[in-house]
């Protein structure tokens, strides 16, 4: 029960910062483009991958803090990260093809979602 809270700990402050970031880029720039979304994608895929290392390879922090890291913060503050990091260790196994698939799958399959949600609540 602690781990599951711990992790939704991390979902709760990696929301705030999804939040005070994308906003704070919004109002910079004026929102011509989706900065904000933009920078925390970047951010949390450069984030997941030096959690990665520091907590898997390296051991340099408690593997107790995977889930509140890895899982809560950074998927609530993007899970474009995830996203990134699974498709690079299977580029690191060798699987070019299914990185890419999983890549472009979920880039084109993801944009054909949003375009069935806004039809379908549209609809409504």
């Amino acid at each position: 029960m602690m781990p599951l809270l711990f992790i939704g700990a991390g979902g709760f402050f990696g929301a705030i910062a999804r939040y005070l970031v994308d906003g704070r880029l919004t109002a910079y720039t004026g929102g011509t483009l989706p900065w904000g979304t933009f920078a925390i994608n970047l951010s949390g895929s450069f984030l997941i991958g030096l959690l990665f290392v520091l907590l898997t390879e390296r051991a340099a922090l408690s593997p107790d803090l995977r889930g509140p890291l890895m899982i809560g913060f950074i998927g609530s503050y993007t899970t474009f990260s995830t996203l990134a990091l699974e498709s690079w260790r299977m580029l690191q196994d060798g699987a070019w093809l299914t990185a890419c698939i999983n890549l472009g799958g979920s880039v084109l399959l993801g944009l054909l979602a949003v375009v069935a949600g806004v039809a379908l609540g549209r609809a409504l």
